[in-house]
């Protein structure tokens, strides 16, 4: 299998990627805006429409439009406090409504399958670079801001009393949530990436005992899952995509069901 140079591409961008996504995803699931990555995904689908009518790489227009559409979010919920699920909805469909309008000026718009659904052959050397440097940016601000994170996602009010600069963190977080959306659509998929930045966290909360290990164990899980849906994927001929999340749902279930048979012998040994 790795005697190919696209399936060791792909094994690359996908080892950064499964490291990075379920570590945003752990701060998106703990805030209750799990439904966020959805609306970011169709904005980058318009800004790669953008990037390509531009004669730019697609993923830097998917990238602009994602970090502009994160942070009207971010605008949207401060005048919405109590509404925040509307402003998801609102720029979710903005997003839609934008990539309708510009695939109407794009020629060939099969060619754009694979950033719907995924693909492990269309993955450049910039896309390399570009994957490679951005994963250790995030990875970097995650553990700077990870203690902020964890404390305004349990108790904003107690946070901003204590001096923590909430503005300025969120704003951190999301660049960090949008850029990696952006860069995760040519071999995860747009349509798709909002569930693997869900399913490792599900799966590590069944396990974890506390934050920190949900957030070790769903790095775990997430480079398990990707590396699994890749292998699967290149074998069977299946979308990328598809692969991992189909790889991620069942990786889930099999966690639930541990857990049930585990605590169901745990119960019966203490009788």
């Amino acid at each position: 299998m790795f005697k190919y140079e696209f399936m060791r591409r792909a094994f690359l961008v996908g080892f950064f990627l499964s490291i990075i996504i379920p570590l945003i995803g752990t701060v998106v699931v703990n805030r209750k805006t799990s439904t966020i990555g959805d609306a970011l995904s169709h904005t980058t689908l318009s800004g790669i429409f953008l990037g390509v009518l531009l004669g730019i790489n697609p993923i830097l227009g998917g990238i602009a439009i994602s970090i502009f559409s994160a942070f009207s979010i971010e605008f949207l919920r401060e005048k919405f406090p109590k509404n925040g699920d509307m402003a998801t909805a609102i720029i979710m469909s903005f997003g839609i409504g934008l990539a309708s309008i510009l695939s109407d000026y794009i020629i060939a718009a099969q060619n754009f399958e694979s950033y719907l659904f995924g693909s492990i052959v269309a993955i450049t050397d910039m896309d390399i670079i570009m994957v490679i440097a951005i994963s250790i940016i995030v990875i970097i601000a995650f553990i700077y801001t990870y203690h902020a994170l964890l404390f305004i996602s349990v108790d904003k009010t107690s946070a901003r009393l204590s001096g923590v600069n909430i503005k300025f963190i969120n704003y951190i977080f999301t660049l960090l949530l949008a850029i990696t959306i952006a860069i995760s659509s040519r071999i995860v998929g747009i349509l798709i990436i909002s569930s693997l930045m869900v399913l490792p966290v599900a799966s590590s909360i069944l396990i974890g005992k506390n934050y920190k290990q949900t957030v070790i164990i769903s790095v775990i899980f997430g480079i398990v899952y990707f590396f699994l849906g890749l292998t699967f994927a290149n074998y069977l001929k299946l979308k990328p995509g598809g692969s991992i999340i189909m790889t991620s749902v069942i990786g889930l279930l099999l966690v639930m069901l541990y857990i049930y048979i585990f605590r169901k012998e745990k119960m019966t040994s203490f009788k």
